[in-house]
């Protein structure tokens, strides 16, 4: 048996510079922090030659073709595994729709999974490589490259994209982040159907991460959230609008909607000695969380 826990991650700025369609032409930049909430990934040999998965449902085929889990299917394809296996996910958090990363960390940890149980060392690097194949290039979601980076390197960094992609290491003060549950769960690949990838805005959102560090993050952050719903009209809602001005009436200095938007988790800053003040009257479920400094990584193997 093989287990991988692979972190969630925090998209703070610079969102959609990861585009390929952007940043193969313009280079592009996000902050990015992974937080001490994980995706598991239990693989384990069968004795018989079937494939079973169990996520929210639970799959039982004879062949790797007939999978119906997309990143399952084609992870396995990819590392070429065949048959005689179980593989089971298990999450920290409800990860559907919650706009952390989930379905990259989920397919990188299934990737770090599959290596392993080949006896097959693999970097981090090829890691997100593979798993940038597998969403962008093969299963065509409307997505960037910077979750899969993000969750198999770990830590805070200020990656950069372009001919290669580049990490430099980022000191963030997590004692202001706090994070909320919206209560609202929605389809990436749905909220970035919208999506249109402005030059002039993009080129403004990959400033602010290179802002970053001289001056307030609460600042850049709403600035980020402005920008953001130019990008895409799914990104906010009346909802969301409400608990945003919410979070600001009581005390939070800036904030944003974490990943592609329309629900998830709306990440604020509030100074410390506000937070309790402002957790008493603020009514959306947070998730306390701290900062991990790690990517995907085997925490099992029993092979």
């Amino acid at each position: 048996m093989i287990i991988t826990a692979t972190p969630l991650r925090l998209a703070i700025l610079g969102g959609n510079t990861d585009f390929p369609k952007y940043f193969k032409k313009y280079g592009g930049a996000g902050l990015t922090a992974t937080i001490d909430k994980y995706i598991y990934c239990i693989v384990s040999k069968r004795f018989d030659k079937d494939i079973m998965i169990n996520y929210s449902i639970k799959e039982i085929v004879n062949d790797v073709k007939d999978i119906k889990h997309d990143l399952v299917r084609e992870a396995m394809k990819l590392i070429g595994v065949k048959d005689g296996i179980e593989i089971t996910f298990l999450s920290d958090i409800p990860s559907e729709g919650s706009g952390l990363g989930s379905s990259s960390a989920l397919v990188v940890g299934l990737l770090n999974a599959l290596h392993h149980y080949k006896n097959d060392p693999v970097t981090s690097r090829q890691l997100a490589e593979e798993a940038c194949k597998i969403e962008i290039d093969i299963l065509k979601n409307p997505i960037g490259y910077q979750d899969q980076y993000a969750v198999a390197f770990g830590g805070c960094n200020l990656i950069e994209y372009g001919k290669e992609i580049t990490f430099r290491p980022f000191e963030l003060n997590e004692e202001c982040l706090l994070l909320f549950y919206t209560g609202i769960a929605r389809k990436t690949t749905d909220v970035l159907s919208k999506l249109k990838l402005n030059k002039k805005i993009l080129d403004k959102n990959k400033s602010l991460v290179y802002r970053a560090g001289k001056e307030m993050l609460s600042v850049l952050l709403n600035e980020s959230w402005e920008m953001k719903k130019k990008l895409n009209p799914l990104t906010t809602n009346k909802d969301i609008d409400t608990m945003y001005q919410t979070a600001m009436s009581l005390g939070a200095l800036g904030g944003k909607i974490i990943g592609a938007g329309g629900g998830g988790f709306l990440l604020v800053v509030v100074p410390v000695k506000d937070q309790y003040e402002f957790r008493k009257y603020f009514s959306l479920k947070e998730l306390p969380f701290h900062l991990s400094r790690h990517g995907s990584k085997v925490i099992f193997n029993s092979l």
